[in-house]
C-alpha cells in the first residue's frame, strides 16, 4: 500500500499550496505559510505527496548458500 487511509493535512500536499524556492509554501488562504502547517481549508493532493521508500530486507545469509 503506497498511501494511507488517513493522512494528516500539511501545506505541502495541499492543493492550494503552491512552493515557494526557499522551501516555503505560498497559500491563498494564509499567506506564506511552512511546509508541515495546515489550515481548515486543507484539500489532498494525491500527486504531491512522495511516499517513504520501502526499507530494503535485512538477509543474513550464510556464504554456503551461493556456493556450487
Amino acid at each position: 500500500m503506497l498511501f494511507e487511509e488517513k493522512i494528516d493535512p500539511r501545506c505541502v500536499y495541499c492543493r492550494r499550496g503552491k512552493p515557494l524556492d526557499d522551501g516555503q509554501i505560498i497559500c491563498p488562504k494564509r499567506g506564506i505559510v511552512s511546509p508541515g502547517s495546515s489550515c481548515g481549508a486543507f484539500q489532498y493532493d494525491p500527486l504531491k505527496r512522495v511516499p517513504p521508500r520501502p526499507a530494503a530486507p535485512k538477509l543474513d545469509l550464510p556464504q554456503e548458500d551461493f556456493e556450487l
